[in-house]
């Protein structure tokens, strides 16, 4: 094989795996923002917030659907702080450690694509706006 048809074949490669490594990179994310931001609450179930890999609590939770879960808590929700009490950190990162949440805790959530994103986004405003209303 000549160098010019390994190097096609190795771009092609590269190509069609580069998906699956920013799905990684992703996830990886998730749980890197999962140990600074939400480890300190969802580990011990601090002012009720549920522990990572008990099903049981997150079951109801994850039922509400990873828009609508998302932008609450984002936002805040029951006892959780926006953002978890992190002021600075991006919808992205956030999203990203709810998906790394709720996947080890019985949920089969994809990372957010710019769809979701947006979705997201959306359910804030409202949220935000409920929150408003009198």
């Amino acid at each position: 094989m000549n160098h010019q048809v390994i190097w096609k074949v190795s771009f092609l490669c590269l190509s069609l795996l580069s998906p699956d490594l920013s799905a990684r990179e992703h996830l990886l994310e998730g749980e890197q923002t999962y140990r600074k931001v939400c480890a300190t609450c969802h580990e011990k179930g601090v002012a009720n917030a549920p522990r990572v890999g008990h099903v049981d609590h997150w079951k109801p939770l994850i039922g509400e659907g990873q828009v609508k879960l998302t932008a609450h808590g984002f936002v805040g929700v029951r006892g959780m702080p926006p953002r978890g009490g992190s002021a600075q950190l991006p919808l992205k990162s956030f999203a990203s450690a709810l998906v790394y949440m709720v996947n080890q805790s019985g949920g089969h959530w994809q990372s957010p694509d710019d769809v979701t994103l947006n979705l997201i986004e959306q359910e804030i405003k409202v949220r935000r706006t409920a929150l408003k209303a009198p």
